[in-house]
């Protein structure tokens, strides 16, 4: 259950870490707008806060990343990013677009499970 938790958890991190470079670079992009199904003055309005979201996508990154390294909280410190992750992906999924679930909380939701369940 370990390893595969640590490879969704690598995955996620991956995720995030695009995420990141999708909403503070490539925002105004035609990639960027044709993610998001964006006109080019909408995306040019929402420029700052789609950076704003970016960066604490980053930062969630970044705490998984250190969750992995070996440490007396490393399990403490997944538990809590992963929470995190879970809790956006479900707040954005109710809120803006119901395939934040899928991308974003699904993920999260199998890596802590897998955390949480006891190995015999």
């Amino acid at each position: 259950m370990a390893t595969l938790s640590t490879a969704l958890i690598f995955i996620i991190i991956f995720l995030h870490m695009y995420f990141l470079i999708l909403e503070m670079f490539l925002w105004e992009s035609p990639f960027g707008r044709k993610t998001f199904s964006m006109s080019t003055e909408f995306a040019k309005r929402t420029k700052s806060l789609a950076a704003n979201q970016g960066l604490y996508n980053g930062f969630l990154a970044i705490g998984l990343l250190w969750s992995i390294l070996p440490g007396e909280n490393s399990h403490s410190l997944k538990i809590f990013f992963l929470s995190c992750i879970l809790i956006a992906g479900l707040f954005g999924g109710f809120t803006v677009n119901k395939k934040i679930f899928w991308i974003q909380a699904l993920p999260a939701a199998i890596a802590l499970a897998l955390l949480l369940v006891p190995v015999p």
